[in-house]
């Protein structure tokens, strides 16, 4: 039985709701590598061992950058292919898609290893946490291949309307992911190195999984003509989508590392307060981009399928099932902060406790507003209208910045955390307008 699903028939609100549940799942989970390996530093191993494992994070949210910038490119080439049925083409996308992520997988191992030592001294990592840092850096380097094959599948899956069979993989790898972390950690005794092998294998087993039900798939999908294994017209398209995702998902890293040098300064505690509450405020955020990406992939199938009058029924529908997730998130995160960063960090200092909780009183009541910029941005992408999208995004990213290092002058550590409000409430404005802009003067235009 097959689960690629046309999101191009059916009551917008409802196939929007079974499509997007499944990946907002799957994100669950997926955050799951990353909170399992901040819980298992923090309890079992200590202080130290979590300000390293988040102070890395941070880099190894540039690599992942590529790795969702090609999984963005690859599902909407693939949707708007899927929904207009040109099924020979769509098969040539998937493996141009494989083939020209290897070859940027490769590079960036290459620079991740030759660079890694400065990347941490350019943001002032402490010198109790730098060794630590540096080997969970490595090893996360290693897995790389994992990240990148992993991310092309689940898209080629989003692109076919089938996210529910990337939840079960995801489910399978996470859960496993956090008995391994604590085998290697508490059994072992491997520290920091055993957060991070975990965490490679488990994603080793996903990636490969998902790899060979992809290809399974694929196999099943008939074509009138021979699929070409390489095609530079179709990358060019898969390009257009993928360059400026990547340049804004890293752009957003470079800028995440410029505030963690800020964050670095005040030391050690706040280090790990920040490190605890950011999974907390990550988990949230990757969930509404995933939704987001949901949204992108509908947007592109309906768009290649001609039925343009969809995409507003989308975006209404979108936005209340994404209030529907976020709403009891920003209360629990405001009410109940402080139980939740200390879950993070065994005996931890009142500066790590005070810090979390304050991240995450003054981000939590502001989520309602992101989510409206994201479910936008979707369409923006889904409809391959890139520059707006990344202008939005860009002005989020410099009000951030910026005001991190103007404000914490004044206001010490609590001045970086008012920056994502501001950044994210004229962004989000910014994101409406070009939507509701693009849909009445293209997408109506043209119909």
């Amino acid at each position: 039985m097959s689960h690629n699903k046309d999101l191009t028939v059916g009551e917008p609100s409802h196939v929007l709701r079974s499509f997007c549940l499944p990946m907002f799942g799957s994100v669950i989970f997926q955050q799951l590598y990353n909170i399992a390996d901040s819980f298992v530093a923090g309890k079992l191993i200590g202080e130290d061992a979590l300000a390293a494992v988040g102070n890395s994070y941070e880099i190894t949210l540039i690599f992942i950058a590529f790795a969702f910038g090609c999984n963005i490119g690859c599902s909407v080439i693939v949707s708007q292919l899927f929904g207009a049925k040109k099924l020979t083409d769509m098969k040539t996308a998937v493996y141009t898609s494989f083939i020209s992520s290897g070859i940027v997988c490769a590079v960036l191992m290459i620079a991740g290893f030759l660079s890694g030592s400065l990347l941490l001294s350019l943001i002032q990592t402490p010198d109790n946490i730098f060794h630590e840092s540096l080997l969970y850096l490595n090893i996360y380097i290693l897995s790389l291949p994992f990240v990148f094959f992993y991310n092309i599948s689940t898209g080629i899956f989003a692109a076919l309307g089938d996210s529910k069979t990337p939840f079960i993989f995801l489910a399978i790898s996470s859960t496993t992911n956090v008995a391994v972390d604590i085998l290697f950690v508490a059994v072992f005794g491997m520290g920091v190195a055993g957060v991070a092998w975990a965490t490679l294998i488990c994603q080793g087993v996903s990636c490969i999984l998902a790899m060979f039900f992809v290809v399974r798939r694929l196999l099943k999908i008939k074509t009138g003509g021979r699929s070409g294994l390489f095609s530079f017209a179709i990358l060019k398209k898969i390009l257009l989508i993928a360059i400026p995702s990547i340049f804004q998902q890293g752009s957003i890293s470079v800028g995440n590392i410029m505030i963690q040098s800020v964050i670095n300064s005040f030391g050690s505690g706040v280090i790990a307060g920040y490190a605890a509450a950011v999974k907390l405020n990550n988990l949230v955020i990757t969930s509404l981009t995933t939704l987001g990406n949901g949204v992108s992939n509908y947007t592109a199938q309906n768009l290649g399928a001609g039925k343009k009058e969809r995409i507003q029924k989308g975006f209404g529908a979108a936005f209340r099932l994404v209030l529907f997730i976020v709403i009891p998130l920003s209360l629990v995160y405001f009410f109940l902060g402080e139980p939740l960063v200390r879950l993070f960090i065994d005996t931890p200092t009142d500066t790590a406790v005070c810090t979390g909780l304050m991240f995450l009183r003054i981000v939590s009541p502001f989520y309602a507003v992101i989510s409206a910029k994201l479910v936008s941005d979707g369409i923006l992408r889904g409809s391959g209208l890139m520059g707006r999208f990344m202008i939005a995004t860009f002005t989020d990213l410099i009000l951030r910045v910026t005001l991190s290092f103007i404000l914490s002058q004044s206001f010490g550590s609590t001045g970086i955390w008012i920056s994502w409000p501001i950044g994210w409430a004229t962004a989000t404005v910014m994101s409406v307008l070009f939507y509701v802009k693009a849909y009445h003067k293209e997408f109506i235009k043209n119909q």
